[in-house]
């Protein structure tokens, strides 16, 4: 991150640990840049007296810059709040104060406070859904000097799943081991044997009637330890989102991004799975992935062999449509 100039006073608002971390850390060294022997303290709202806040905030006698960081501020306790937000009406230039505070309800008061004193505020809400995570992909490799289209960001995350931290450790992997122009053929080929057994995998080859490389991947994945409940979800998504693609028509995959709410590789993808399906062979897909579901996740003895059922379930829908 670039340093910027540091800020008297910073809210770091959000539930996604390494975004705050982040968030925080960029402060500190803004901090550090103007006076490299800053003072930096850091305490737990919940464990912090007011009486102890207003010592660290009061004017030092030898000068210098002084960092106070406050960890859960959702945890501060009235007293605190009332000293914080007393202190942000009239900051100390030489002093960053730092509150991180995880959104939500509790705390509120102390967060609503220092917004209105004017306190710089930096989100850092956990991100949701495909599109805010293939866009955090995206930007990791294009901050430090990569390159990374939607399609291998997404296939990124097929290999290595949802946590921002592994996500990160990810790309910077990635960027060290390569000239930082990163594909989806370069994800595939470093993550061989991750990404073949995820569950997109699976509802790939089943989308498109290939029985015996889903039942393949299927097999291995749960051989391998994949859990079986986004292996389901995966199915279900496949057959939802190639449903939701082919209902639209035909159309340039990225003119049809904004309304469908897709990135234009997963509608492209759509539009070649769905081929040769039918809207009675989607419905019964459908059906079938439903019934997956509930079977996976409603605790059924045997949940690989629901996936199993679904595999060919899912196949037979693709083939009986077609007739």
């Amino acid at each position: 991150m670039n340093t910027a100039p540091p800020v008297p006073l910073l809210l770091v608002q959000g539930d996604e640990e390494l975004l705050a971390s982040r968030a925080i850390t960029a402060a500190v060294e803004a901090a550090r840049a103007t006076d490299p022997g800053a003072d930096v303290r850091e305490y737990e709202a919940g464990a912090l007296a007011a009486g102890e806040v207003a010592e660290m905030l009061s004017p030092s006698l030898f000068g210098g810059r002084r960092v106070l960081v406050i960890r859960s501020g959702q945890d501060a306790r009235k007293d605190l709040i009332a000293a914080l937000l007393a202190y942000a009406k009239n900051p100390d230039p030489e002093v960053s104060l730092i509150v991180a505070h995880l959104g939500g309800a509790k705390g509120k008061a102390l967060a609503d406070g220092l917004r209105s004193a004017g306190a710089t505020v930096v989100p850092a809400a956990k991100l949701k859904g495909d599109r805010e995570r293939i866009a955090f992909v995206r930007d990791e490799f294009r901050r430090n000097g990569g390159r990374c289209d939607e399609a291998a960001a997404a296939a990124l995350l097929a290999s290595v799943g949802n946590d921002l931290r592994e996500i990160a450790a990810a790309c910077s992997q990635l960027l060290a081991d390569t000239d930082g122009k990163i594909t989806e053929a370069v994800v595939a080929r470093y993550y061989k044997g991750r990404a073949e057994v995820s569950g997109f995998t699976v509802a790939d080859a089943a989308m498109i009637g290939d029985v015996p490389a889903a039942l393949e991947a299927l097999r291995w994945a749960l051989h391998v330890g994949v859990d079986p409940v986004p292996i389901a979800d995966a199915i279900a998504d496949g057959v939802r989102t190639v449903a939701k693609v082919a209902s639209a028509g035909r159309g340039n995959p990225y003119q049809m991004a904004s309304s469908l709410g897709m990135p234009a590789w997963k509608i492209q993808r759509a539009q070649e799975r769905a081929r040769g399906w039918t809207p009675e062979g989607l419905v019964d897909a459908m059906r079938a992935a439903a019934d997956c579901n509930a079977a996976v996740k409603g605790g059924a003895e045997d949940r690989g062999y629901a996936l199993e059922q679904a595999v060919f379930a899912v196949a037979a829908a693709r083939r009986g449509g077609g007739r």
